[in-house]
């Protein structure tokens, strides 16, 4: 049985514990993710960040399992890389905040930054304190998928 997204509408999916917080071991299990793999993902995509325990422990909430499903089907289902899969993320997340996908491809096809895709979509307010954590996660964003292409064209001259 494969279980999709779970969602905090007041039920647990079969099979998950009706609690808030996850260990690390209990997520790789619920969603059949070995948890090196979980540990990489966290580094690869900024939307996944469990707190940590006084221990040092990660604690994952129910919407990072949530991200880890999206995550899953995005690589393992639709076959995106981890790049693709990093950006579709973000432009869903710009989505809710008010800028669409469509958007951000226009504002990086003009061959703007990804700094000036806030500001793209002035039509939606975005609250002034959300702007500086935004810009910060597109800065980052931004500069994982410069890494990834680099990646990709030095495999390119290396293979010829």
């Amino acid at each position: 049985m494969e279980m999709e997204g779970i969602e905090g509408n007041g039920h647990s999916e079969p099979g998950i514990p009706d609690k808030n917080l996850f260990r690390i071991g209990e997520v790789s299990r619920l969603t059949s993710t070995k948890p090196f793999v979980l540990r990489y993902w966290e580094t690869e995509f900024p939307m996944l960040q469990p707190v940590k325990s006084p221990k040092g422990h990660r604690l994952y909430r129910r919407e990072d399992i949530d991200t880890v499903f999206t995550i899953k089907r995005l690589l393992y289902d639709e076959g995106f890389t981890i790049a693709g899969a990093r950006r579709h993320l973000r432009d869903e997340a710009l989505g809710a905040s008010g800028m669409n996908g469509g958007e951000v491809a226009a504002t990086e096809a003009e061959g703007n930054t990804a700094e000036s895709a806030p500001q793209a979509s002035s039509s939606h307010a975005v609250p002034s304190d959300a702007v500086p954590s935004q810009l910060a996660l597109l800065n980052r964003q931004t500069l994982l998928d410069l890494r990834d292409s680099l990646r990709s064209l030095l495999t390119v001259l290396e293979s010829e």
